[in-house]
C-alpha cells in the first residue's frame, strides 16, 4: 500500500508540474514524449518541454538536423565539463603551494583553456 500512495504522490506532482506550466502561459501540445509519453508543453519562449521528465524535448524531422542537434549537444555538454574541470583547477591552484605542481596545474589549465576556446568557436560555427 506504502508503494501504492508513493506512486500517487509522483503522479500528483507530475500533474501540479503541468498546471503550473499552464499557469506560466505555456501551451499543451499534441505531441507525447518519447521516454515517458506525457504530453509535451510549448513553453513561452517557443521551447517544447515535458513536465514529468522535467527536460526539454527536442523534435528531429530528418537524419541531418539529427546529427546536428546531437553535435551541438555534445559541445555544450563539453563545454560545461571544461568549466568545471578549470574550476577545479583554480581551486587547486589556490591551495598549492609547491611550485613543481602549480607548473603542472597552469600546463593543464592553459591546454583546457585552449580547448574550450576551439569548442565555443565551434558552437558559433
Amino acid at each position: 500500500m506504502s508503494q501504492k500512495a508513493g506512486a500517487e504522490s509522483t503522479e500528483e506532482q507530475h500533474i501540479k508540474r503541468m498546471a503550473d506550466l499552464l499557469r506560466q502561459g505555456s501551451t499543451l501540445t499534441e505531441l507525447a514524449c518519447p521516454v515517458c509519453a506525457s504530453p509535451i508543453f510549448r513553453l513561452k519562449n517557443g521551447d517544447l518541454w515535458c513536465a514529468k521528465c522535467e527536460k526539454k524535448v527536442i523534435v528531429v524531422k530528418e537524419e541531418a538536423e539529427l546529427a546536428k542537434i546531437t553535435s551541438a549537444l555534445s559541445l555544450e555538454t563539453l563545454e560545461v565539463t571544461l568549466l568545471a574541470k578549470i574550476q577545479e583547477i583554480q581551486e587547486k591552484m589556490q591551495h598549492e603551494t609547491n611550485v613543481e605542481e602549480l607548473q603542472k596545474l597552469g600546463t593543464a589549465l592553459s591546454g583546457l583553456l585552449e580547448n574550450l576556446e576551439k569548442v565555443r568557436k565551434a558552437r558559433k560555427a
